[in-house]
């Protein structure tokens, strides 16, 4: 027998922030419990001189119940949240205590675990990082069922869909082949949407023309002339029935026609444009421009430890790790948000000391520094630019673009440097 029911993933856990992890699991595995009781109520039954019917509707709930293996749900919750880095997460811990990617991934955990036939997964990616993609896709891919997924992550996309559904102004548009089929099935409708635009604008641009043009013919022709009614061409009196009037009319309503059912031009594609910059500009840039950001000998509890970051009024800082490697705190430590425990942290704007700048830290290119952290350390080593002339704190860096890739610290061992 097949396993049934549908397993739900929002965005959001629909929970107040005062209930439990076992809260958000139980909720998840709602369908599960309920056949867990049912089950129990039918044991009891058959205690009581069961009959035929009762046996089947017995044996009946017994193979959905094991379809689905329910007995190990608990245990494959665990799993996952191992797998999505959260191991041995405490199931009588407050959800409000827990950061958003956390929730997202406690509430991920959960619907897998469950093993429903069909999966509607919103967002799934949200707050994992490489190694929990990577395990989250192998487990779809050995999924048996139906997998509907809504997201924008393009990759994920690439390696697991056979079917792309796509919503635009309330109309649903399948497309087969996966995502490379998207993309090529998109391109072909880009081609033809844009002949279409094309011939509506010749057609248009031609008719105009044709009327513009017996128009001048028109004026051309006199509209009294000797013996016009004997006349004939282009010496016959202009009236209506001239020929020169009907075509000008006809072109004229081809025109109105046109124009009253335009066609519109397909969108204008994205394109990501960026001025290459060599290490002579970097070098040249980070001398010119003033700091926005210093950081010196940061240290957050044992979620972070940084030596020295810089940044400039222009500067881009990229953010990458893992999950729980003090992404978050350097960025509520930037924000004003998160004092430190040690160390200062100086941010510089147009209000002056302490406001926040222009700087953005977010998503960008590769490029200038690489700033490696870990729970406890953050080490850094140069990329790209050269070193900035101007005096900067011990371990400080050039102002230049920089990307700051956040990664757990390796353990210590026997010959095992410690960062």
């Amino acid at each position: 027998m097949a396993a049934d029911g549908i397993g739900y993933l929002p965005q959001t856990i629909p929970l107040p922030s005062t209930a439990t992890v076992q809260d958000a699991v139980d909720l998840a595995l709602a369908d599960l419990r309920a056949l867990e009781a049912e089950l129990g109520r039918a044991e009891q039954a058959l205690g009581d001189g069961a009959d035929l019917a009762t046996l089947a509707a017995y044996a009946t709930l017994l193979e959905r119940y094991e379809a689905r293996a329910s007995y190990d749900a608990d245990h494959r919750v665990d799993l996952a949240l191992h797998h999505l880095g959260l191991p041995a997460l405490p199931r009588d811990r407050r959800l409000g205590t827990l950061s958003g990617g956390e929730r997202s991934r406690l509430a991920l955990a959960a619907v897998l675990a469950g093993r429903p036939e069909l999966l509607l997964l919103d967002e799934p990616t949200n707050g994992l990082d490489d190694q929990a993609m990577e395990w989250l896709e192998e487990r779809l891919r050995a999924h048996h069922g139906t997998v509907l997924a809504v997201t924008h992550d393009r990759v994920f996309l690439e390696r697991l869909t056979s079917t792309v559904l796509e919503t635009e102004a309330g109309k649903v548009t399948r497309y087969g082949d996966g995502y490379a089929g998207y993309r090529t099935a998109k391109a072909t409708e880009r081609r033809h949407r844009l002949q279409e635009y094309q011939e509506w604008r010749a057609e248009l641009a031609r008719n105009e023309r044709l009327a513009a043009g017996h128009a001048v013919r028109l004026d051309g022709i006199p509209r009294k002339a000797p013996l016009a009614n004997f006349g004939h061409g282009g010496f016959r009196a202009r009236r209506r029935a001239h020929g020169a009037m009907a075509r000008i009319r006809n072109a004229r309503e081809r025109v109105d026609r046109l124009t009253a059912n335009p066609v519109a031009p397909p969108p204008v594609p994205l394109t990501f444009t960026a001025r290459i910059r060599t290490a002579g500009d970097c070098a040249d840039a980070s001398a010119a421009e003033p700091l926005s950001v210093q950081l010196s000998d940061v240290r957050v509890g044992g979620r972070l430890h940084l030596d020295s970051l810089t940044l400039g009024t222009s500067g881009r800082l990229l953010v990458t790790g893992p999950n729980g490697a003090g992404k978050t705190t350097l960025l509520k430590l930037l924000a004003s948000q998160l004092r430190p425990d040690e160390g200062s942290v100086q941010v510089t704007g147009p209000g002056g000391p302490s406001t926040p700048g222009r700087d953005t830290v977010a998503a960008g290119p590769d490029g200038g520094r690489d700033v490696r952290a870990g729970p406890r350390r953050l080490r850094r080593r140069a990329r790209g630019c050269p070193a900035d002339p101007r005096p900067l704190p011990p371990g400080g860096a050039p102002t230049a673009d920089r990307r700051a890739v956040v990664r757990p610290a390796p353990p210590r061992g026997p010959g095992t440097a410690g960062l």
